[in-house]
């Protein structure tokens, strides 16, 4: 009754569209999450099984992640740098789309009961306006009439994972803490006088001094500043120029992300060679359209 389809569907490369999911497609990382997010419950990285769709409707701006755990649990969540109220609205869809990829459709039609994993839905919050340590957010809040109890309500936990908030899975969960990390290192090299830029290429590198992130930059580093840089330029370009300039925006975004790129790899001693390649595997470039960008920006 079930598809066994779901993690091979969509490949954990299609889903790091940021560097928060780039770092927990790692099956190992989910495990830590959701063992901080359940204490009581002993979960291995081969207990996650990713569901996560790909080109869903609201994923311009963030994507989402999902995987089920034991394939008793569906996890949905998503990683936000600002509170959106209309977070339940939206993982209602998430989870009917999820739910069409885990059950055949022939299935719904039979009479016997068909099992399902209990969903359950976060959104990890690190922008910087202030906000609660954890805050629960409800379907039946945006209900025109409130009139007793909802015979649909959906949950959505919102836990604030900036190192300020000091909330218990920054303690629990070292990923998060390390990612959290990261991010503060990026805020407080821009207060400093850095450009974005810079203090992306700098938390990079303080991070790998300290041992935080380790593994994930040595895998992902340059690919990490990428996205990072890029989602900072899609959401300037949505709050300042509307939403009409998203596209602009994107390709601004990206076109800086390979900049990023290339001015990492200088000041990490990588070469030419590497960052024509390295170019290639993440922007699906040519030879020759790689080396028009380090033609541009190799200096």
């Amino acid at each position: 009754m079930f598809h066994n389809s779901t993690a091979k569907e969509t490949s954990n490369r299609e889903v790091k569209s940021s560097a928060f999911t780039a770092l927990f497609s790692d099956p190992r990382n989910a495990a830590a999450l959701y063992q901080a997010l359940e204490p009581g419950e002993e979960v291995k990285p081969e207990d996650i099984d990713y569901t996560t769709l790909s080109g869903v409707l609201f994923m311009a701006r963030k994507n989402d992640m999902a995987f089920t755990v034991k394939k008793r649990v569906l996890v949905i969540s998503e990683h936000q740098s600002t509170v959106n109220e209309n977070m339940p609205l939206r993982d209602v869809i998430y989870f009917g789309r999820t739910i069409e990829k885990l059950v055949e459709p022939k299935a719904l039609y039979k009479t016997r009961l068909i099992p399902i994993p209990a969903p359950e839905f976060y959104v990890f919050y690190n922008g910087t306006a202030p906000f609660a340590a954890e805050k629960e957010l409800r379907l039946s809040d945006a209900y025109l009439v409130k009139d007793g109890e909802p015979m649909l309500e959906l949950k959505v936990k919102v836990i604030n994972i900036n190192l300020s908030a000091d909330h218990p899975i920054l303690k629990e969960c070292r990923p998060i803490y390390e990612y959290s990390s990261f991010i503060q290192k990026i805020r407080d090299c821009m207060k400093s006088g850095k450009t974005r830029d810079e203090a992306i290429i700098q938390a990079i590198s303080d991070c790998e001094n300290e041992g935080l992130l380790v593994e994930f930059l040595r895998e992902h580093g340059t690919e990490a500043s990428n996205m990072l840089f890029t989602e900072f330029n899609m959401e300037d370009a949505l709050e300042v120029r509307g939403e009409e300039k998203f596209e602009e925006g994107m390709e601004k975004g990206i076109e800086r992300g390979i900049q990023v790129l290339i001015q990492a790899y200088k000041k990490l001693g990588r070469s030419r060679e590497e960052a024509q390649k390295e170019l290639g595997e993440s922007y699906a470039l040519s030879r020759d359209e790689a080396e028009k960008y380090l033609m541009r920006f190799w200096q």
